[in-house]
């Protein structure tokens, strides 16, 4: 499967694992192309810079769960509390990814101190992921499958619960301790949150 990766995917996954195991400061475009078996030279065909690479990865980790899928938006909303599984489910396999999750553990400390990567969670993941599920909500609402409300207060509502329960792993898994107990937080919110919601 690795030989049919282009070049720059290669990049991706291989500055992916140096960022996530070195930090991004220790990582450098040298090693990157080390890493991938190429001349350093050749890697600047297809990034600017170490930041461009970084940034490119961090788009991948905050990307919105549904990003690469060509479902149609109505359809899949239109299945209310299944719809809201298959987001969380993916949401879940984001955070229990171990390479992931230790580029999240770095992209949560380089947020401080990129006003490029802060610019770029807030559009991504957080504005994409909002849009979505407040369209959804919307799609919802109209059908009466769920209560009349803001749908973008909503969605903020069901999303902030998920993301804390990204960051509580994060940071379990940083002092070695056990996630065990939020393995099924997720689809506890879920149905805790479809019954506050539903007609």
């Amino acid at each position: 499967m690795e030989n049919n990766l282009t070049t720059k995917e290669k990049i991706l996954k291989a500055a992916s694992a140096l960022f996530s195991e070195q930090g991004y400061k220790n990582t450098s475009v040298r090693k990157i192309a080390s890493e991938v078996g190429i001349r350093e030279s050749a890697l600047y065909n297809h990034f600017q810079n170490k930041e461009e690479i970084f940034l490119t990865v961090a788009k991948n980790i905050f990307t919105t769960p549904f990003a690469n899928t060509n479902e149609n938006l109505k359809e899949s909303a239109m299945k209310g509390k299944q719809f809201l599984q298959k987001f969380t489910t993916q949401y879940k396999l984001l955070t229990f990814d171990k390479n992931s999750e230790n580029m999240f553990r770095l992209l949560m400390i380089e947020l401080f101190q990129n006003k490029e990567l802060r610019e770029q969670f807030m559009r991504e993941f957080h504005n994409e992921n909002i849009k979505m599920l407040s369209e959804a909500f919307f799609i919802m609402m109209q059908n009466g499958i769920i209560r009349s409300s803001d749908p973008m207060m909503v969605a903020y509502e069901f999303l902030s619960t998920l993301f804390y329960i990204r960051l509580q792993v994060t940071l379990l898994r940083f002092d070695s301790s056990s996630t065990n107990t939020l393995s099924t937080q997720f689809e506890k919110h879920v149905e805790f949150f479809w019954e506050s919601i539903r007609v």
